[in-house]
This record gives structure tokens, sequence and C-alpha cells, in this order.
């Protein structure tokens, strides 16, 4: 028996190093053809192999990879967590110790400070938590497997391009497994594109310069859009009988026009909260029996940032304490409810293109596509088209 045990221990272990040697190989194939492609977008090739050379690749890139919390977590969870009463309190503390500073920003980039601190202290908790991930390394991983291979490849060059520029070293950029860093968490891209050196010292220090730090992220947010003096949004009640086909981003209306539909402000009025020419839209983040917010082009800057709705809440709500403003909702997310995997996502999708609804691919991100034609067959059965993937409506599609 013993030595049965043993023979199957070596057999395992054999096959682990034959495993790991398999993709070792693999890797040193990706690094080499992948010099060509930087080489070709102005990467140094003396600096690629350089840095390159004690590039890894790192398993727990590709784990975290297929599980951010963004889109893994319930929405209210996400929500809950990014307006805890310490992560509200850290913001207060940081926004009352650096007020004259982010005040001064705010005045040169039309961007609202607290927006600023509630991305601070989402993307870094108020600069504690970097990340402490090889950049490169991240990187690298990322675009040798797995689904952002793109994303890993361009981001890749981008830090190769800062290495090169002497904007920073390899021992600074640090950060999380995605490659963003600092303390507002950019991709090397966004460094490049959106860094600013605020107090002129000829560094664009995201790591400890807390001016850099601030005027970068209200710089990229007013590059995305944002508009001085209007709100990211607010909670909406909806009329009875209304069309969820038009809760979605990309349908916008005026506030007044919404007004003239029966939409109205959860609390107070619709005037009270927007200029009623102010274009927005109406989403339902947890579906139909979730809260609905009406939000302007201030809330897709966010986005730009992170493109996950949960996070653009998650910002939206902890800035909104951090000014002292009221985060209570008048309708509560379904707390009953719960996100679906990867795997039902994927079967979702999979269900509603044999039903001949094009989801577009099946990859388990409910993207537009997606929503669309979830959309498509809840009308069709007779169900609130709110294109909401809950477990309920999995099952139903399933069953039909």
């Amino acid at each position: 028996m013993r030595k049965r045990l043993a023979a199957t221990i070596s057999v395992l272990a054999l096959g682990l190093v034959t495993a790991r040697a398999q993709a070792d190989s693999d890797f040193d194939t990706f690094r080499q053809q992948f010099r060509i492609d930087a080489a070709a977008a102005g990467v140094d090739p003396t600096l690629y192999d350089r840095e390159m050379a004690t590039a890894q690749p790192l398993a727990v890139i590709l784990e975290r990879n297929d599980n951010q919390p963004e889109f893994n977590r319930p929405m209210w969870a996400y929500v809950d967590g990014a307006t805890s009463a310490a992560r509200i309190k850290g913001g207060q503390e940081g926004y009352a110790a650096e007020k004259a500073l982010l005040s001064k920003i705010e005045d040169e980039y039309g961007v609202a400070a607290e927006v600023v601190v509630a991305i601070w202290g989402m993307e870094s908790s108020y600069g504690r938590i970097m990340g402490d991930h090889d950049i490169v390394s991240a990187l690298a991983t990322l675009g040798f497997q797995g689904r952002r291979q793109s994303f890993g490849r361009t981001q890749l060059i981008a830090a190769l391009k800062i290495l090169q520029s002497g904007a920073a070293d390899r021992d600074e950029l640090k950060g999380s497994w995605a490659g963003a860093m600092g303390q507002t968490q950019f991709i090397p891209t966004t460094y490049i594109e959106h860094a600013v050196d605020h107090d002129g010292d000829g560094h664009k220090d995201l790591w400890s310069d807390r001016g850099d730090v601030f005027a970068s992220t209200a710089h990229y947010l007013a590059q995305s859009g944002w508009r001085e003096g209007v709100p990211w949004g607010f909670e909406v009640k909806l009329p009875a009988g209304f069309d969820f086909a038009h809760a979605d981003a990309k349908h916008a209306r005026t506030a007044g026009d919404w007004l003239a539909l029966g939409v109205e402000a959860a609390k107070g009025s619709v005037s009270e909260r927007i200029d009623l020419n102010e274009r927005i839209s109406i989403i339902l983040p947890a579906g139909a029996r979730g809260p609905a917010f009406a939000i302007t082009n201030n809330f897709r800057a966010i986005l730009r940032y992170n493109n996950s709705t949960a996070y653009a809440l998650g910002v939206s709500f902890l800035s909104d304490a951090v000014a002292g403003r009221d985060t209570s909702l008048a309708q509560d997310w379904p707390r009953d409810d719960r996100p679906l995997t990867l795997a039902e996502r994927k079967s979702l999708q999979q269900a509603l293109s044999e039903k001949g609804y094009a989801p577009g691919p099946v990859d388990g991100i409910v993207g537009a596509g997606t929503r669309a034609a979830l959309r498509a067959w809840q009308k069709d059965q007779g169900m609130p088209a709110d294109g909401y993937a809950s477990a309920v409506v999995l099952a139903r599609l399933l069953e039909a």
C-alpha cells in the first residue's frame, strides 16, 4: 500500500513538474515573439531584453482576472463595502487633511473634490494599499494567456515605455494584479496620457506625491467628460407601466422629458436635483426589483475609470457620503437575490443564442448585447423586460 501511494505521489509530482516546465517554455516563446511587437511599438530591444528577462508568469494574476469583485459580488454587497463606516470616516479625514490642496485642484480642473477622494479611497484605501505585484510580470502574464491578452499586451508596452522614458524605475512599478499603479491606480496607458506633475518637480509621482495623485485623477475625469456643477445622478421612482427597455445607459432624454413621462426623484423633486435641460439616462443595476437611478455624463466619466456599474455606484455613493449628503435609498436592493456564476452566465448566453436571441459571444460577460437579447426574450415571455440576469430568470429561461 505504501509503495503504491509513494508511486502515485511520484507520478503526480512528475506531472506537476512537467506541466510547469511546459508553461515556462510557452512563456519563453511568448517573450521572444512579443519582442517583435514591442520593438515595432517603439520599445528599445535592449531595454526589452533587460526588463523581460526577469518577468515571470504569475498564477495569482490569472485567478484574479477570472474573479473580479465588481462582477462576482452582489451589487449591494459591493456598494455596501464601498460605503462602510470605516471608508467614509477615512474619506472625511483625508478630505479635511488635504482640503486646501483638493480645493485648489477642484478649481483647476472643475472636478468635485469629494469624487477625487472617493476614487482615492476605492482604489487604495487612501494610499494605504497600492498593491505589490511587479507590473511588468503582471501584465506579461495577462498578455501571455487568459481572456485579456490584448489589454495585457497593450499595457505591457506602455509599462516598458514608462521605464524607457525614465518616468519611473522598475522598483517603483508595483501595483495591482491588473497592472494599475499608485494611490489612484492608473494603468500604464492612463499614466502616459493623463498623469500630471502638479508640483513641477519633473516627476509624475502617483505613489507618494498627493498633489500629483489628486491632480492626475481630476485631469483624467475632466478629460473623460466630467462637467463642473453637475451631479453624478440620483435615485428615481418609476411610474406604473414604465417601459423597462428605456432603462438603459444608452437611452438618454432631458430630465424634463423623463419628468413628463412620470419619472420622479425618490427624494425631493427632479428640479431640485438637476437642471431639467440636462440629459440623463435611467439604469436598473439590480433589475426591476431594485432601486432605479438617473445618471449623467459624470457617472459615465467614472465608468471610464473602471467600466463597472458597481464601481461607479460605489464611487458615487462614497463621494456623497464624504460630502455629508444623504446616501440612504428609498428602494432597497433585492438582497435575497444572488449574482450568477461565470458558468451560469455562459449558460444564460448559450440558452438565449439557441432560442434565436443573439446575445453575442458566449463569454460570461453580461454586456449590452446580452442584456438586449435578454430583454427581448423577457418581453416575449410577458415578464418585466429589465435585462437583469438573475438566478430566477436563468431558471425560467432554461425551462422554456
